[in-house]
């Protein structure tokens, strides 16, 4: 009998969702585990599930196990072994009459989302369990998520994989190279404009991108303010933020913390510093990250860092700093 794993939703009525929640049960993100789903919406709008769930089963998905919907995140939450944490509100709505733009709009509504479903994640989720934030802020809403669910075996992240796979699609077509033969990623610091993403390090065809770039007034004025604006563009040109990339780069991060990283490789996940690159601790920062054998997961600890990339890093470290005071009083 194959193994089970169960997965947690939220947000599971939107279009990142209907994106991403076929893939779960595909067979191919977790391999042969049959797949428990646990789904959860607001209560305005869970009614929908019921749609979706008429969906997964007409698809017959070969291992898809148990579905469920509910509007309860607690009920949802036990024994869950994986969370993905798609719902939040999110920039460019309406919401009690004002259109929601600015970060610190979404700091505010956010938290308190986040401070209760880090309680029951932490009391009722697997103490192994693994937490992908999705909804943005993602990392502030993943320190606040963790903080509150006071489970240190528990893996918090926010998910930088969209940012990873831009790049590597904006790198990619500079040096006429496929997307698969870039590697080591690497996002620094936050989701968010101040984010860094690491050409220098980045290997196009096993060659480090500092000598396949040797240009870096276009990685400077092209490349990061392309990747650190891409999920505004998005927004401006559908009119909507990013769904079916959000969903993939999801299900990248799950297959990538659920795969033995590959040697000379990483994967760009937020997670909660151990003071790592003179990281303050406890801020939820991009790393380069590798899945162990084991299947634990580490931040890759050899990367040298240039003068340039340092003071970029800087200024999403300090952003972070400043997010976590703004939430302190949810702590």
């Amino acid at each position: 009998m194959s193994e089970s794993i169960k997965v947690v939703v939220t947000g599971a009525a939107g279009q990142i969702a209907y994106s991403l929640i076929p893939r779960l049960v595909d067979g191919n993100t977790f391999g042969n585990k049959v797949v428990n789903l646990a789904l959860v919406e607001i209560p305005q709008v869970v009614h929908k599930l019921e749609g979706l769930v008429m969906e997964l089963e007409d698809s017959y998905f070969p291992k898809m196990g148990e579905v469920s919907f509910t509007d309860n995140f607690k009920e949802a939450s036990k024994d869950a072994d994986w969370f993905l944490l798609v719902g939040s509100i999110p920039r460019g709505i309406v919401y009690n009459g004002k259109k929601i733009e600015e970060r610190s709009d979404l700091l505010s509504i956010n938290g308190g989302i986040f401070v209760e479903q880090g309680k029951a994640i932490g009391k009722y989720g697997k103490d192994d369990a693994k937490i992908l934030v999705v909804g943005n802020p993602a990392n502030t809403n993943a320190f606040i998520g963790k903080h509150a669910g006071c489970n240190d075996d528990q893996l918090w992240m926010a998910m930088t994989m969209l940012d990873s796979n831009r790049a590597k699609s904006i790198l990619a077509k500079k040096t006429n190279n496929s997307i698969s033969d870039i590697k080591n990623m690497i996002i620094w610091g936050n989701h968010s404009p101040t984010m860094y993403p690491d050409i220098e390090n980045a290997l196009v065809s096993g060659e480090l991108g500092s000598s396949a770039i040797n240009d870096m007034n276009w990685v400077e004025s092209e490349f990061l303010p392309t990747v650190q604006q891409r999920g505004k563009a998005v927004i401006d040109a559908r009119g909507a933020s990013s769904a079916t990339s959000a969903a993939k780069a999801a299900i990248d991060t799950v297959i990538a913390c659920e795969t033995p990283t590959e040697e000379g490789d990483s994967f760009s996940a937020a997670i909660a510093s151990d003071g790592a690159y003179d990281v303050p601790e406890g801020l939820i920062c991009g790393y380069p990250l590798i899945c162990l054998d084991d299947g634990k997961i580490e931040i890759k600890r050899d990367i040298a860092l240039s003068e340039f990339a340092k003071s970029k890093f800087k200024l999403s470290i300090d952003e972070l700093v400043s997010e976590r005071e703004a939430v302190k009083h949810l702590m």
